[in-house]
C-alpha cells in the first residue's frame, strides 16, 4: 500500500516477514527453532445472526495464521459496539460464536479491547507459532509449482444476495458452512507436502491475492479460469444483478495487471469477488500435488507458476 511507503523501516534480523511482500501476517523469530506469527482483522457483520457472525469473523482472523503455515495459540477480541442502540445480548452472542471457533482451532482467548462506536465491528488479534524454516510466504513461489484452491469462490456476491433476501436455503447453507470452515487442515497438509508459498483468499479476491504471490516471488501466475470452483448460486446471483463495491475496486486495480484472455464477465466477476474467510491458495510442488489433494479432498488444482512474463497474472 502506498500509505506504508512513508513509514520508518524496521531493520531487525529476526523480523522474518514484514510488510514488503503483502503477506497475510508478520513473522518474528524468537530463537532458531521458533517464530511467532501476528495478525489482526475485524469487520462489520456479514450476516444477521450474531453467533454466526462471531464464528465467521474468528475463522477469518485465524486464517491469516494458517496462511503462513502457523498454528494459532492466543487470541484477543476486538469489539466496536454502538452502546444504547443495540441489545447488549447481541454482543454476548457474537463473542460466544468467536470463542467457540477459537476453541475449535485449539487456541485460547486471553482478553481483548472494546470501544463505543457508531457501527458494530468484531474480529481478533491472533498470535501463532511456526518453525522459521517452515514459513509459508508470498515470496517463496517457485516456477513449476501447481496452484490449489481449497475453498470455492463467491462469498462476497452471495452474502450481498443474502442481505437482500434473494438467497435460497441450499445456497445460504453452503455459504455459511464455507465461511465457518477453518483452514487448519489445508495448512497442516501443505506443511506435510513441503509447501513454502501460500496465501488466504479474502478481501482482494482470488486474483488480488494471487498478484501478491506474483509480485513477491517475481513470477507469473497462470489461472485456468474454467477450473476455479464457485459456491452454489454465486454465478447466478451475479447474473441476476448482484454487485459489490469491493469487487468493483478489485477489478479496477487489477485491470492492467492481468492478461484476461477470453474470460466471461461472470467468470471475471467471481475471480475478483472479495471473499470473507475464503480458502487458501497453495503453491504445491508439482510432484506432490496428488498427495496434497488426497489430504485436502475439497481442494482443486486451478493453475501453475511460470517464469515472469509481461503480466503477473494470466487467465488461460
Amino acid at each position: 500500500m502506498q500509505v506504508l511507503h512513508g513509514l520508518p523501516k524496521f531493520d531487525n534480523a529476526d523480523m522474518l516477514v514484514g510488510t514488503e511482500t503483502s503477506d497475510d501476517a508478520g513473522v518474528f523469530r524468537l530463537r532458531p527453532d521458533l517464530a511467532i506469527v501476528n495478525t489482526v482483522d475485524f469487520f462489520t457483520p456479514i450476516v444477521d445472526d450474531p453467533y454466526l457472525f462471531g464464528q465467521i469473523a474468528a475463522a477469518n482472523s485465524l486464517s491469516d495464521i494458517y496462511a503462513m503455515g502457523g498454528e494459532p495459540k492466543t487470541c484477543m477480541n476486538i469489539v466496536c459496539f454502538p452502546k444504547g442502540k443495540m441489545d447488549i445480548e447481541i454482543l454476548g452472542k457474537i463473542l460466544k460464536g468467536g470463542a467457540d471457533k477459537v476453541k475449535e482451532s485449539g487456541a485460547v482467548v486471553i482478553g481483548g479491547h472494546s470501544i463505543i462506536d457508531e457501527e458494530l465491528k468484531f474480529g481478533l488479534a491472533v498470535t501463532g507459532r511456526v518453525h522459521p524454516d517452515r514459513i509459508f510466504s508470498n515470496a517463496r513461489g517457485t516456477v513449476g509449482d501447481r496452484l490449489v484452491l481449497t475453498k470455492p469462490l463467491g462469498t462476497g456476491v452471495l452474502a450481498t444476495a443474502a442481505k437482500r433476501g434473494t438467497l435460497g436455503t441450499r445456497e445460504s447453507d453452503a455459504l455459511y458452512a464455507s465461511m465457518c470452515l477453518l483452514n487448519a487442515g489445508a495448512s497442516r497438509a501443505a506443511a506435510t507436502v513441503g509447501v513454502r508459498c501460500a496465501t488466504d483468499v479474502t478481501g482482494f479476491g482470488l486474483l488480488g491475492h494471487a498478484s501478491h504471490i506474483a509480485n513477491g516471488s517475481d513470477v507469473t501466475i497462470v489461472i485456468h479460469a474454467d477450473r476455479v470452483p464457485s459456491l452454489p448460486g454465486a454465478r447466478e446471483a451475479w447474473e441476476a444483478g448482484i454487485r459489490t463495491g469491493g469487487a468493483e475496486r478489485n477489478d479496477e486495480y487489477l485491470e492492467s495487471r492481468v492478461e484476461w484472455g477470453s474470460a466471461s464477465d461472470a467468470t471475471r466477476a467471481l475471480l475478483v469477488d472479495p471473499q470473507t474467510s475464503g480458502g487458501l491458495l497453495v503453491a504445491v510442488p508439482a510432484n506432490r500435488v496428488a498427495e496434497y489433494l488426497s489430504l485436502v479432498p475439497q481442494g482443486v488444482e486451478i493453475g501453475e507458476i511460470v517464469a515472469r512474463r509481461e503480466h503477473g497474472l494470466v487467465l488461460a
